[in-house]
């Protein structure tokens, strides 16, 4: 999916300040991938968003 943690800052850096498990898209990440993902930034303490909605799922970058 990403080869490396620099790779998956540089795309996370890249979202909106709110995003869904779609904005996450890219070849090689489809599907239930994409929600994995989106898990993941939400559930790492390196990454400062947090789940908005589980339908559709979203998260939301933390501000200040």
């Amino acid at each position: 999916m990403f080869d490396s943690f620099d790779e998956l800052r540089d795309r996370y850096e890249s979202l909106p300040a709110t995003f869904t498990a779609a904005d996450l898209e890219r070849p090689g990440l489809t599907g239930s991938r994409r929600h994995a993902v989106l898990w993941h930034l939400v559930e790492h303490p390196a990454f400062d968003c947090d789940l908005e909605r589980k339908q559709p799922l979203t998260a939301k970058k933390r501000t200040g």
